[in-house]
């Protein structure tokens, strides 16, 4: 038996370049692993891949991403080994902020250790790149300049530590949808990735938190109001930046302080948003 957290992301910046011929949009972000996490627990046994989960409204089979991992990676290593995957799932669903993908990362990493493959983070990497945009992401973890469609990953300089308030309103927003409907002139900042990268070597929290911008803001926001006035409320009540993460809906506010934190997320619970969490950045994934 093996068991590892899958970490959560947010986007410190997104910037959406064009749309590519495969379909795909080709993408800069600056992507951060934060300590609100999923518990994978790995059990080996003969043959079959078994998943279970501990929320309702998740399928528990195999068009679930941590199964397609393991799937996959019994596929490419050409082993008859099985085993029962077990989901505790604490990122909460469709939040833009990959749970998916952080659960089948950590499938991949947990699978060539139980399975005793010796497979490299390069090849795990192109296994990961197969399943999704953020799941290479997920294997490495830290902060992460990832292009591409999102799959091709270098490793920044590391945000300084801090906490991070998620807050997510109880809306449903289709990523294909959004990325569909962006618009480059609708846009009304784009983030300067390397003037970020810059305050990243410098380890200056408050530097990288003024250039947070996310494009795909243009898109979500319009639609789904609420996600603005969550944006709003966090600065009033002190967070030093909010944005939103991914496609939406989740946003996330920074703040220096656990006390300043907590104090965001109970304003936030006062005005009603169902769901919030106070996580830690996490500079190295295991």
């Amino acid at each position: 038996m093996l068991t590892l957290n899958a970490y959560a992301k947010i986007n410190l910046a997104l910037d959406v370049l064009y749309k590519r011929p495969d379909g795909y949009h080709e993408v800069a972000m600056i992507m951060q692993a934060i300590s609100l996490s999923d518990t994978v627990t790995l059990t080996r046994q003969p043959e079959d891949i078994e998943l279970s989960v501990n929320i309702r409204g998740l399928a528990a089979d195999a068009s679930n991403l941590a199964y397609r991992a393991a799937a996959l990676l019994r596929d490419y290593a050409k082993t008859a080994q099985g085993v029962h995957i077990k989901l505790d799932k604490r990122i909460p669903l469709a939040a833009g902020l990959a749970g998916g993908s952080a659960d089948a990362a950590a499938v991949l990493k947990g699978l060539n250790l139980l399975w005793e493959l010796n497979l490299d983070m390069e090849e795990l990497s192109k296994l990961a790149a197969k399943l999704g945009s953020d799941v290479p992401f997920c294997l490495y973890g830290g902060t992460m300049l990832a292009t591409g469609r999102g799959e091709k990953v270098a490793p920044l300089s590391p945000l300084p530590s801090c906490y991070v308030i998620l807050a997510k309103p109880a809306v449903e927003v289709p990523t294909a949808w959004v990325y569909g409907q962006f618009k480059a002139d609708k846009a009304l900042a784009r983030p300067d990735i390397a003037v970020i990268r810059q305050y990243l070597e410098l380890g200056d929290l408050a530097g990288v938190a003024k250039r947070m911008v996310n494009v795909l803001e243009s898109v979500t926001i319009p639609a789904y109001p609420e996600i603005a006035r969550i944006k709003e409320f966090m600065l009033e009540y002190g967070a030093m930046a909010a944005l939103m993460s991914g496609s939406g809906p989740t946003v996330f506010g920074l703040t220096e302080s656990l006390e300043q934190a907590e104090t965001v997320a109970g304003r936030l619970k006062a005005r009603g948003v169902p769901e919030i969490f106070i996580a830690e950045t996490v500079s190295e994934v295991e």
